[in-house]
């Protein structure tokens, strides 16, 4: 059985335990998505909707969050001094179809366990630097007057850069009655 869905404009012809590489969507690393179907096609029978099928969804587990390779983007009008030069890298991440659904059922929520622990590792790393910045903060005003001295140390033991100056102009002679003679 394989499906056909739609995301970040594009279409992808997935079946289960399918690995894809998609546009960002926003979803966390081990979050379930789910993906609007627009063809289902498995033993025989063919389903297509329009746009898309009523009650289907394709359920897939996010593996890993990428960027895609960075692709230049030049463009150039000849004889016009017209170039613009632009860099772009694509937000990706790598999907694993877990289940494909028709009949308005639910996703199954065997995936959902591995967020659940990374929640809760995610909760008890957001405490644990809670009490640091008040430890942080008594200690930043002691370091930042330390740091200052030595600082002010090898600024006072550079010599200052000396500027050349202009050379003087040389006053014209004047002429005097001898010399016209």
């Amino acid at each position: 059985m394989y499906a056909v869905i739609k995301t970040g404009g594009k279409q992808y012809r997935v079946a289960a335990e399918d690995v894809i590489e998609i546009e960002r969507t926003g979803a966390d690393e081990g979050d379930i998505v789910e993906f609007p179907v627009l063809m289902v096609a498995g033993e025989g029978n063919v389903e297509i909707g329009t746009p898309v099928i009523d009650g289907a969804t394709v359920a897939g587990q996010v593996l890993a969050l990428s960027r895609g390779p960075k692709i230049i983007i030049f463009k150039k009008k000849r004889r016009k001094h017209y170039r613009r030069k632009n860099g772009h890298r694509q937000d990706l991440m790598q999907v694993q179809i877990t289940e494909i659904l028709t009949g308005g059922k639910k996703p199954s929520k065997k995936a959902s366990a591995k967020p659940a622990a990374k929640q809760e590792a995610a909760a008890e790393a957001e405490a644990k630097p809670a009490a640091k910045p008040e430890a942080k903060a008594e200690a930043a005003p002691a370091e930042k007057k330390a740091e200052a001295k030595p600082a002010a140390k090898k600024a006072a033991a550079k010599p200052a850069a000396k500027k050349k100056a202009a050379p003087a102009k040389k006053a014209a002679a004047k002429k005097t009655d001898t010399d016209k003679k």
